[in-house]
């Protein structure tokens, strides 16, 4: 019996790698499907439109699903959705698109890839959290890294560039936002449903911003690559790696979770000089190294 329960704890570790693994490549996909779809001739606010539009009854099915039998929400639970939905997905969302018009894949990825970082910072300053001198030193060689890359690109590709980064790093800290202030409507909520529920408040702010800003008739006129490609965005590339990771959670924790997803810039990387051909030069790889190296010892010395 205990050989049996032994194997299947490991066959059940097996997995939830496997998904958590698969759902950061997921992940990943998401700046390298924008990046083909700008090359129709759509800006960020379309693309983004359509991304959002595709992915609205996905997110409302999964807030249905894990809201059966559950208390109804609160005005302040409603509150605290919209701000997060408006924030951690809106808002975070519109900046990492409109950044990825100046960047590479791989540069984006990167400095999303400092979200712990800047929840730690957050933490500090809101909350007067600390943290050790390894913690530290993580994050020093993983910003090192993403200034090595930034620095390669900026001489190669212009003033431009500075600009993409700053759009990036912006929409990184409002996910970090998102994630200090979800503390406690996960608790209250669970996961699953504030996901779905707080994605939905993003997906109708991005469909309510195309409708402001440009004709309603235009989204008619884009090329039909486009739309096949926000669907993949909205299906392969946000819904269906949510729902990875979650499953990934649940089988072998966050920590291990986490550490799974540092194949994301790698797999950003390959899919941007496959897909795109995008340059892959000695400074992306010591950059990306340096991120990554940091990250895992930030992430370490978090858990101990």
């Amino acid at each position: 019996m205990r050989g049996s329960s032994g194997t299947e704890a490991r066959g059940a570790d097996a997995t939830g790698v496997a998904l958590a693994l698969v759902g950061a490549m997921a992940f990943s996909g998401k700046a390298i499907i924008v990046k083909l779809a700008y090359r129709y001739g759509v800006d960020a606010v379309t693309v983004i439109m359509y991304r959002m539009l595709f992915a609205l009854p996905i997110f409302l099915a999964m807030s249905w699903w894990a809201g059966r039998g559950q208390p109804a929400l609160s005005r302040g639970d409603w509150l605290g959705v919209l701000g997060l939905g408006a924030t951690g997905y809106y808002l975070a969302s519109f900046l990492d698109f409109l950044g990825l018009q100046y960047v590479t894949a791989s540069l984006e990825r990167l400095i999303l890839y400092l979200n712990p970082t800047l929840v730690l910072l957050l933490g500090w300053l809101l909350y007067r959290k600390r943290f050790g001198r390894m913690q530290v030193a993580g994050m020093a060689v993983s910003y090192a890294g993403v200034v090595l890359v930034f620095g390669h690109e900026a001489r190669l590709e212009g003033s431009n560039v500075a600009l993409g980064a700053l759009l990036v790093f912006l929409s990184a800290v409002s996910y970090a936002v998102y994630l200090v202030y979800s503390g406690h409507l996960v608790k209250r909520l669970g996961s699953l449903r504030l996901v779905g529920l707080a994605t939905s408040v993003a997906c109708l702010l991005c469909v309510a911003q195309f409708v402001l800003l440009r004709p309603v008739a235009s989204a008619l006129t884009v090329a039909p690559e486009v739309i096949w490609l926000s669907l993949l965005n909205a299906t392969a590339c946000t819904a269906v790696p949510v729902l990875l990771v979650m499953m990934a959670i649940e089988r072998v924790g966050a920590s291990v979770t986490a550490q799974t997803g540092m194949v994301g810039p790698v797999s950003t990387i390959l899919m941007s000089v496959w897909l795109l051909g995008e340059p892959f030069t000695a400074w992306v790889a010591a950059g990306t190294a340096l991120v990554i190296a940091g990250i895992f010892v930030f992430t370490r010395a978090a858990a101990r």
